[in-house]
């Protein structure tokens, strides 16, 4: 598949004597289909509150953005008389248990991530959930021979819209955030990777975000998501 129509972008990054591009994932949404196992662990944590009517249409407003984050909006929703602590516990403990049991790698995300790693390109994932949940997912995929530097919104101040994550992924990889690309599904993400001054591609999981405005500042966007994203598109674009 070629980048056009189908992906939208600019030109690629000079494949000049440059060294390989670092390349820092979101994990939820991009690399990993886990926003079934997220939805279902917060519709448990939920139904033990007594709230019912948690839908998933109601889950994809949430897509994007960090776990403490989410919480605190829902709870302020649904008037929940429980510490934030107290939820992010209990949501943690449904998902780690639901992503242990099955989470699935998009196909042609695994391929890039192959690809990058034999050509020598520094990797990075830098997600809004919980270390513990990035590693388990991780772990049960086989990822994490390849991705070994992670970074949870846990360990920054601020979550996505904000760029910490990505900043911090930088940091911890020896590179400037400016040398950086990241793959993002959601408009925070893709948000965040602006404001960290880093190139973008963006595989939108929610279909009506592809026209989102934080989706046009982004280097490559594949309108049509998973279904149209090819490791070779994306590697072609990023230059080799």
């Amino acid at each position: 598949m070629s980048t056009s129509p189908a992906a939208q972008g600019s030109s690629a990054p000079s494949a000049s004597s440059a060294p390989p591009t670092p390349v820092i994932f979101d994990l939820d949404g991009t690399l990993v289909d886990s926003e079934p196992n997220y939805y279902e662990a917060g519709r448990r944590l939920l139904a033990g509150y007594g709230i019912a009517d948690f839908s998933w249409e109601h889950h994809t407003r949430f897509i994007g953005i960090g776990t403490r984050e989410t919480l605190e909006i829902l709870s302020r929703e649904f008037g929940i008389d429980a510490p934030v602590e107290e939820l992010l516990a209990g949501k943690n403990r449904h998902y780690l248990e639901l992503a242990r049991a099955h989470t699935e790698v998009f196909p042609e995300m695994r391929a890039f991530v192959e690809r990058l790693h034999t050509a020598g390109h520094p990797m990075a994932v830098a997600s809004g959930s919980s270390r513990a949940a990035i590693e388990a997912v991780l772990a049960g995929t086989g990822l994490d021979a390849l991705l070994t530097t992670v970074v949870s919104a846990e360990e920054v101040a601020r979550g996505k819209p904000e760029p910490d994550v990505f900043l911090e992924a930088a940091r911890q990889l020896g590179v400037g955030p400016g040398d950086c690309v990241v793959l993002e599904d959601a408009p925070p993400g893709a948000q965040a990777a602006h404001r960290a001054g880093m190139r973008c591609i963006a595989i939108p999981y929610v279909a009506r975000t592809a026209d989102d405005p934080a989706f046009a500042s982004a280097g490559l966007l594949f309108r049509g998501g998973q279904a149209e994203f090819t490791a070779r598109a994306a590697y072609d674009w990023l230059g080799g």
